[in-house]
């Protein structure tokens, strides 16, 4: 085996057919040694667990992750307390109170959280959710002017509201209070007029909790009203027990895409153990509308419910995904979810049509593909869908992407991008609008959007190829696949599989195992509708696994797949295929090498 340096790769892979690296995750021999002792481990899941920085401290609960070890303590979150008392405030004199919500699934379940809290608390709450493509995201004047002609004496803003400072300002001019909790990163001097600001990322939190999502700081202010109501003795009863929501922080902190560590991974184990029971009429009917099967999990979260609920914002109605999250009605549940489905079913045929058109852009029409970052626009792509394109784009080009859907009528073009490892984005889309490219434009490291006239185009383009340049061709050469261990096809089964399910739920910060086999041979390769590949894989140790890679078909590592004969090594995550009742495993293959071009 190679030693997993940089310099040398794993299996010698220095370039792969997808042009990445591969290393072998390093981890720290005592720590791996402590881990096998201390909790009676294999070898390989003690150095998995070495190797995404668990320490020897913490080893317990990060495979035992509870809420009763790692929850914060409330008031260690800037104008928490704060925050409880005018919602309880409001609670006691019972005020109108609006809930202001982000289109997302992190916006649905926070929002979600907030209502069901004060309806078991007798008060019923309202929710907004702004429309993606008319009012596009976070509070603005206009909304504001509008709760408050309609009666809202509060609005909690959730997942938005940190950055709003022209609609913070109007609610201040209105006499609106206006209550915000998000997590969305904040500058120093930042701080708008407002009755109080809930974010773990605000400079002066010392809460320590900013990999957040919306959800699990909206979970840790559910505590914190109980607090302050069981203060003041408003519960004649049992108070509201929090922990049955907690299948909707977990919702927003999948969905979200956060570090699955410390506090927030026991938010997602515990709440995915209470999603299981499917107590929430939403969450239910539109599992049984998906047809998912089994136990709650992070595949059922990020791939089954939460594109779904997602849809709604995308090219439908804006506020369904939190109406569904938020209903005690199955037949409304049911009704919302089938409305959810259906407008899933159209999100699915709209972004194929982008992401087709926007690959032969690239390779056919532009002849860009080797730029540091791609920009592709058109006529009519729909908003709804060009920052999950630019996201696939990006997998299959290995750099940043900026998709860009430009509307004639308006002179505008809107765009999304995702951006590679090593290549800060947002920095470099924020200096575009500094030069005057961009009528707005703003985000972060790995992802940005902007606004741009249509004629500004060609640039854009140009200016940030020239800024991201030097910064895209180091991230190239870094580009790497992390391995966890080297498998055969007969070592690859349903026991290590189940070995290997004690370090999830897995997202970032504790990424899914990878899997390396080495000089294995490609049996009964099938093409599958959508692009797909579907083969068996066989090896010297006599056994055979079945394996799948998606989307690859008219790349390279799919030309290769589809060819028998010839020794290939192949790396991906391995899956439970329980088809028929069988419990076994197949591969996902993430990664094709060629041995004689590696």
């Amino acid at each position: 085996m190679a030693d997993g340096s940089a310099n040398v790769g794993f299996l010698g892979v220095t370039r792969s057919l997808s042009g990445r690296l591969w290393r072998q995750r390093a981890a720290d021999p005592e720590v791996t040694r402590r881990h096998q002792l201390d909790h009676g481990l294999s070898e390989l899941l003690a150095r998995a667990l070495a190797s995404r920085g668990v320490g020897v401290d913490t080893c317990a609960d990060f495979l035992n992750p509870t809420l009763k070890a790692l929850f914060p303590d409330p008031s260690s979150f800037a104008d928490m307390d704060r925050a409880a008392e005018i919602l309880i405030d409001a609670l006691e004199a019972k005020r109108r109170i609006v809930v202001f919500a982000d289109y997302d699934v992190d916006g649905a379940s926070s929002s979600a959280l907030i209502v069901r809290w004060f309806r078991a608390m007798g008060l019923e709450l309202s929710i907004y959710v702004p429309d993606r493509i008319v009012e596009g995201y976070g509070p603005s004047p206009a909304a504001f002017r509008r709760l408050k002609a309609e009666g809202a004496e509060l609005v909690v803003t959730v997942d938005c509201g940190a950055a709003a400072h022209d609609a913070l300002a109007c609610a201040v001019q209105l006499d609106l209070p206006v209550v915000v909790i998000d997590h969305h990163l904040m500058r120093p001097g930042e701080m708008p007029a407002v009755a109080a600001l809930v974010n773990p990322n605000r400079p002066d939190c010392s809460s320590g909790q900013g990999h957040l999502a919306a959800a699990g700081v909206a979970f840790v202010l559910l505590a914190a009203l109980n607090r302050e109501a069981r203060k003041r003795g408003l519960f004649t009863g049992a108070e509201p027990d929090i922990r049955t929501w907690l299948d909707l922080a977990a919702m927003g902190a999948v969905c979200d895409v956060t570090q699955l560590t410390g506090f927030n991974r026991a938010l997602v184990a515990q709440g995915l153990k209470m999603m299981s029971g499917w107590g929430n009429p939403g969450l239910k009917a539109l599992m049984e509308i998906a047809k998912g099967q089994g136990p709650a999990s992070v595949f059922h979260v990020g791939f089954l419910l939460g594109p779904r609920i997602n849809a709604g914002g995308r090219i439908g109605r804006s506020d369904l995904g939190a109406r569904l999250l938020s209903t005690d009605d199955p037949a409304e549940a049911f009704t919302l979810a089938t409305e959810l489905d259906g407008l899933n079913a159209s999100r699915k045929d709209v972004e194929r049509e982008v992401q087709e058109a926007a690959v032969a852009h690239i390779e056919r029409e532009s002849n860009r593909a080797d730029d540091p970052c791609l920009v592709v626009a058109a006529d009519g792509w729909h908003p709804g869908v060009i920052g999950i394109v630019a996201g696939r784009l990006r997998e299959r080009y290995r750099k940043p992407v900026i998709v860009i859907g430009i509307d004639r009528a308006a002179d505008v073009g809107k765009g999304s991008g995702r951006s590679q490892p090593g290549v800060n984005l947002g920095r470099a889309v924020q200096a575009a609008y500094e030069n005057g490219l961009l009528l707005a434009g703003g985000g972060h490291a790995m992802a940005a959007g902007l606004s741009v006239r249509p004629d500004t185009i060609p640039e854009l383009r140009a200016f940030l190829c020239e800024q991201l340049a030097t910064e895209s061709e180091i991230a190239a050469a870094e580009d790497g696949l992390e391995i966890d261990a080297l498998v055969t096809t007969r070592g690859a089964d349903r026991a290590l599989w189940t070995d290997f399910q004690r370090l999830a739920p897995f997202g970032p910060g504790n990424p899914e195992p990878t899997f390396a086999l080495s000089d294995v041979r490609v049996e009964r390769p099938m093409a599958l509708r959508g692009g797909h590949v579907r083969c068996t894989l066989s090896d010297g140790s006599g056994g055979r696994l079945k394996a799948v890679a998606w989307r690859v078909e008219d790349t390279e590592a799919g030309r290769r797949l589809l060819q028998e004969g010839g020794a290939i090594h192949v790396a991906g995550k391995l899956k439970p295929d329980d088809w028929q009742g069988r419990q076994g495993v197949e591969l996902e293959i993430e990664d094709v090498a060629d041995p004689r071009r590696a």
